[in-house]
């Protein structure tokens, strides 16, 4: 079963006097459970695609459901309802609120995304398995790189979304944490089935998914 259809997805910005097409007709299928990275170097359109299947901007045409739903044809209200019920997101830079703690980073991320009660037995797993239970009451400016990338990836998966999207979550860290994150993003995936779509430039950390991608010039080929 797919949880991503993509077909002839198109992106063209305007610069200038000339338009640039930074997908050119992707095709794609992710199948639940499934993790896969879109591996391209700077410019290739991988960071577009990443944006459009997030619902952070809309593709100029094309059709791409996600989890069932079309999302081509959704207006913003509903892109934003899609992002906080259907994906989670994993950036290079973290994003976590500074004058929080990881444990107050986490319940906002439950209240954006309309999670109620206590913490479920399965997320109190991950925290244990993503290592941070003993970090609940530090702030960002505590901790190191790597667990900071941690407690993102908890946030992103707070609410059990259908897809995880982790866009470079290894570019600010070394070769040690990068392994780390990448064999915990490899875990969730294996132990809970937790769909993962990785972009990336590394073919290092592309070897940790279960199949690969190229994006060149706005199109993806096979690996």
């Amino acid at each position: 079963m797919a949880i991503i259809e993509i077909q002839n997805l198109r992106k063209t910005f305007r610069s200038g006097d000339v338009d640039v097409h930074a997908l050119a007709g992707v095709d794609l299928r992710v199948k639940k459970g499934e993790f896969l990275a879109v591996v391209g170097k700077s410019g290739s359109g991988k960071s577009t695609l990443f944006h459009v299947l997030g619902g952070l901007t809309p593709p100029t045409s094309g059709t791409v459901k996600i989890d069932g739903k079309e999302l081509t044809a959704m207006d913003e209200t509903g892109r934003t309802r899609l992002r906080r019920e259907s994906v989670g997101f994993v950036f290079q830079k973290y994003n976590l609120l500074p004058t929080l703690t990881v444990r107050d980073n986490l319940e906002i991320a439950r209240d954006i995304s309309g999670v109620k009660g206590p913490w479920g037995a399965q997320f109190l797993d991950v925290i244990r398995i993503l290592g941070i239970e003993e970090k609940m009451e530090r702030k960002p400016r505590q901790l190191s790189g790597g667990e900071q990338q941690r407690v993102a990836i908890a946030r992103a998966i707070v609410n059990q979304p259908a897809i995880l999207l982790a866009d470079e979550p290894t570019g600010n860290l070394d070769t040690e944490n990068s392994d780390l994150v990448l064999g915990l993003l490899q875990h969730l995936n294996k132990k809970f089935g937790q769909t993962v779509l990785m972009i990336t430039h590394d073919p290092e950390a592309a070897a940790f998914a279960d199949r690969t991608v190229q994006m060149r010039d706005g199109l993806l080929h096979s690996a």
